[in-house]
């Protein structure tokens, strides 16, 4: 069972520096360079600390992916896919892969280039969005992360 505890460490480990970094660009960053604290240039400041977190975010979601599936495959526990009051499982498959997607697929290949190109046209516009973005995911992660404890405690939520 050593390894079992081993995984859920790294899988918590892993979502507190993915998810509390998507917490730091949404609370506190986006907000500052829509402010203008970033300096003159907000849109090269905020795509220079999104990209040394984008690195840090892609190890940790590779981490939390790869745990939480050897923890499935060690405990055995697919069933409970198929079981509705285990709706956090589904919710962390989903938020995981809907960031996967983002971090390895869109926005190295077009989201880069398509905000930079906004950003330099529009920062105002360019920011707002991307804030508003950055809040849908934070609240689909922190909802996914709340129905994870209580439902891996047996508390009911519906």
């Amino acid at each position: 069972m050593n390894d079992i505890i081993a995984a859920r460490a790294i899988h918590v480990l892993a979502v507190v520096i993915w998810i509390g970094g998507v917490a730091l660009i949404t609370l506190s960053v986006l907000p500052a360079a829509r402010r203008g604290d970033l300096g003159p240039n907000r849109i090269a400041a905020f795509e220079a600390i999104e990209r040394r977190f984008s690195g840090h975010a892609r190890i940790a979601v590779l981490l939390v992916g790869l745990s939480g599936l050897y923890m499935l495959y060690r405990l055995d526990i697919w069933a409970r896919f198929r079981l509705a009051e285990f709706w956090w499982m589904h919710a962390m498959v989903f938020v995981w892969l809907v960031f996967a997607i983002l971090l390895f697929i869109a926005e190295p290949l077009i989201l880069h280039r398509r905000f930079h190109e906004w950003g330099r046209r529009d920062p105002d516009g360019a920011l707002a969005a991307l804030q508003r973005g950055h809040w849908v995911l934070l609240a689909l992660s922190l909802v996914t992360i709340f129905g994870a404890v209580a439902g891996s405690q047996g508390w009911s939520l519906f």
